[in-house]
């Protein structure tokens, strides 16, 4: 026999999918997806910073940025840490060589994943869920190496079923330069595909510009880098629960 409270239970996720499923209608609009990690799948940025924080203190300096302060130096423009690191402690550009210096930060970034619970971003769950059921072509392209990202899909499967991963070692230039997103356009496109990408970040919207792909922000409205303007022709949402059949066509 079956319990009734378990029969309501079923009956409340069949409404829930069906509901989710018309939804996220526009995913029918397109062809590929191009899909960001760090902010948008998976909340990681936190992680980063306490990496950072760690790193300076190290090398003997105390990191006094906010999360906030962090976070908007990190989404702006390529290099933006770096630059923001070297204006608050000069000495590190003199007596030490950026590679090796951040090499260890990634370092102590792998070391913190190890022992972090990572959640996904609002929304995301019920989006790739769609996509999977869609059968959408669909990839990540993101800046962190495979080493970084493999311990973060076993601990949240839902990421598996994104197919097709393209991290930092297999392109040139990492965003905003387009490298990436061409690298998967080109695995991934046939011809005539409408493709859309989404990232949390205005240095990866800068990247999707420079591609066909139809540019997408996710990003909440009280993020730093939201004092500014959005790049481009970039249309924003604050989750992937807003995402709506309201999207206006690329140009």
């Amino acid at each position: 026999m079956v319990d009734a409270a378990d029969s309501k239970s079923a009956l409340s996720n069949r409404v829930l999918v069906r509901v989710q499923s018309s939804a996220m209608k526009w995913i029918e609009r397109f062809d590929l997806f191009l899909l960001d990690f760090d902010g948008l799948l998976v909340d990681t940025e936190n992680v980063h910073y306490k990496a950072f924080q760690m790193l300076c203190d190290r090398y003997g300096y105390h990191l006094p940025w906010d999360f906030d302060t962090y976070i908007f130096s990190a989404h702006q423009v390529a290099g933006g840490i770096r630059a923001a690191l070297y204006k608050e402690f000069p000495e590190i550009e003199t007596k030490y060589e950026w590679e090796s210096f951040y090499g260890e930060k990634k370092k102590i970034y792998l070391e913190l994943a190890q022992k972090e619970k990572f959640t996904l971003m609002p929304g995301v769950e019920p989006f790739l869920k769609q996509l999977a059921l869609s059968r959408k072509k669909r990839c990540v392209v993101t800046n962190s190496t495979k080493e970084q990202v493999e311990h973060i899909k076993y601990t949240l499967p839902i990421l598996k079923t994104i197919p097709v991963w393209f991290t930092r070692e297999d392109y040139d230039q990492p965003k905003p330069a387009p490298d990436g997103y061409f690298k998967a356009i080109e695995v991934l496109a046939d011809p005539g595909d409408k493709m859309v990408g989404f990232e949390d970040s205005f240095k990866g919207i800068r990247s999707l510009e420079q591609t066909p792909a139809l540019p997408i922000l996710i990003c909440d409205p009280h993020h730093p880098q939201m004092k500014e303007s959005v790049p481009g022709g970039a249309q924003h949402f604050p989750s992937f629960q807003k995402v709506s059949s309201a999207l206006k066509p690329h140009i």
